[in-house]
């Protein structure tokens, strides 16, 4: 990691604790860049140095990799720029039209304020991104990382955005131990030390890479970093500890039962989820709440969303969301063409679609995990 002033030393190759993370930054920044002209991945929201980035891609994709990998992300931001070329034809589309191209990226929430941040710039920016952080953090859906990401990228403003990745570099470089969250804030600070005047929107990238390519959290390739010779956390043989976290403890378990009706002619009942809430406004296959204790057939019965001979498919869907395990069990049923819903199954949000049409329809991951595993013993 970055070349380091000639420390004192209390041992051979062990910098001292007053001198640990003495960093030019100048220096450092001059060495990443270097190492970023040379090394930079290649992705379709990439500009080269001397192309003027578009806002539009640039906060299309810094949404889409909130909490998403790299590769998951590609085919989404390419199918979405195929459909919405700009950011007025975003704001002009149905939300519902957005919720089907999301489906399967998860955080089903980002879609949302995707809508809306493109609809709020448009209103507001007359279509055209705010230039500063300050302005992008009054968009819905921008938070400070996201605000700093676009501003450096593509505006050239001097700000530091920092994700996983640059927590992760810059608690190495300056063999930062304290957990996270509670470390966060020197993390920025010392961020934000060693980014340059000159190319900082360069500069955040190249620490992005760094750390999703290089100083990656599981056996760091500590030989081809251009900054390897700097890094505190090597010299002491730490690195791969950084950064610490503390335990969150293990997820707990939610339990419910969806209701998988197959019309005669062919068509699978859906449902909209509510606007509000996990997966808000996605479909859904109609299911009970989902609670801390599995609920008995008779009281599953009781939610079935048509009357129909149920029967329970063998085993259960498991889902894993960031704060908890969900459980499902599938109950299916064939019903008549002209089947009456329950009126607690809330017909003014369910929808016949046919079986063939599923694959276009706004489904979370999870909604098609139920109806694949119901299919698959129908």
């Amino acid at each position: 990691m970055p070349a380091v002033a000639k420390k004192q030393r209390d041992a051979p190759g062990r910098p001292t604790r007053r001198m640990r993370g003495v960093v030019p930054a100048l220096e450092t920044a001059a060495q990443l860049l270097a190492w970023y002209d040379a090394e930079r991945r290649e992705l379709p929201w990439r500009y080269a140095a001397d192309e003027a980035a578009d806002p539009y891609h640039v906060w299309l994709s810094e949404i889409m990799l909130q909490q998403t990998t790299v590769k998951a992300v590609i085919p989404y931001y390419e199918k979405f720029l195929a459909r919405f070329p700009s950011l007025r034809s975003l704001a002009k589309a149905d939300l519902e039209d957005v919720l089907q191209l999301w489906a399967g990226l998860g955080y089903y929430s980002r879609a949302h304020n995707l809508h809306a941040c493109a609809r709020a710039v448009v209103k507001r920016h007359k279509g055209k991104f705010p230039a500063s952080e300050a302005e992008l953090l009054e968009l819905p859906g921008i938070g400070p990382y996201t605000a700093a990401a676009i501003a450096s990228i593509a505006f050239g403003e001097v700000t530091t955005p920092v994700d996983g990745n640059v927590e992760r570099v810059v608690a190495r470089l300056f063999s930062i131990t304290e957990p996270l969250p509670a470390a966060k804030g020197e993390l920025k600070r010392r961020a934000a030390e060693l980014t340059p005047r000159l190319r900082p929107g360069d500069f955040a990238q190249a620490m992005m890479d760094l750390g999703a390519t290089v100083c990656t959290s599981k056996r760091p390739s500590c030989l081809m970093c251009p900054l390897a010779s700097g890094c505190a956390a090597r010299a002491e043989g730490i690195a791969e500890t950084l950064p610490r976290k503390l335990d969150k403890g293990t997820r707990p378990t939610r339990f419910g039962v969806a209701f998988l009706a197959l019309r005669e002619d062919g068509h699978v009942l859906l449902r909209e989820r509510p606007p509000t809430g996990l997966l808000a406004r996605m479909l859904e296959v109609p299911s009970t709440e989902w609670t801390d204790a599995a609920p008995a057939h008779e009281q599953a019965m009781r939610a079935a969303p048509v009357r129909a001979d149920w029967w329970p498919v063998p085993g259960t869907v498991v889902h894993v969301f960031t704060h908890f395990r969900l459980e499902l069990a599938v109950y299916h049923a064939i019903v008549p063409s002209d089947a009456s819903l329950n009126l607690w199954a809330s017909p003014e949000r369910c929808r016949w679609v046919a079986r063939t049409r599923l694959p276009g329809q706004a489904l979370p991951s999870l909604m098609r995990k139920v109806i694949q595993h119901a299919m698959r013993e129908s």
